[in-house]
C-alpha cells in the first residue's frame, strides 16, 4: 500500500525511477525575475536551488513545465513586451530585458510572441 502524499511529491522520470518534485523553486524564480537583464547561467541557477545543474534541470522542467533556458526565454520576452508598452525605445528595451541587442530581441518575440518590433513606430 503506498502512501498517497509521497506519490503526489513524486513522478515517473523517463527512465521509470521516481523523480521527487519537493524542491521549491520559488528562490530561483526571484532571481531570475530580479536579474533579467544580466546573464543567468543554468550553475548560478543550480547553485541558488542547492541541486547539481542536471538535477536542476529536470526538477525546474517538471515542477514550471518548461526547462529553465526557455523560461527566462519567456520572461524576457514578455519583459520587452512591457517596456515597449510603456513606450521605451526598443534598443533600450532589449538591454533592459536582458537581450544582447535589438536583433536578438526580435528574433525572440518572433518565435515567442509571433510578432517582430516595427522599428519605425519603435
Amino acid at each position: 500500500m503506498s502512501d498517497s502524499s509521497s506519490d503526489e511529491a513524486t513522478r515517473s522520470a523517463p527512465a521509470g525511477r521516481a523523480v521527487s518534485v519537493r524542491h521549491s523553486m520559488a528562490p530561483v524564480l526571484a532571481h531570475i525575475e530580479a536579474h533579467l537583464a544580466e546573464a543567468l547561467p543554468l550553475e548560478a541557477l543550480a547553485a541558488i536551488s542547492g541541486l547539481s545543474v542536471w538535477r536542476f534541470a529536470t526538477v525546474f522542467r517538471l515542477r514550471i513545465g518548461v526547462p529553465p533556458h526557455r523560461y527566462v526565454s519567456e520572461r524576457r520576452v514578455r519583459r520587452a513586451q512591457q517596456l515597449l508598452g510603456q513606450g521605451m525605445p526598443a534598443a533600450r528595451a532589449a538591454t533592459e530585458a536582458g537581450f544582447y541587442d535589438q536583433s536578438h530581441m526580435n528574433r525572440r518575440l518572433k518565435r515567442l510572441a509571433g510578432a517582430a518590433v516595427n522599428l519605425e513606430a519603435a
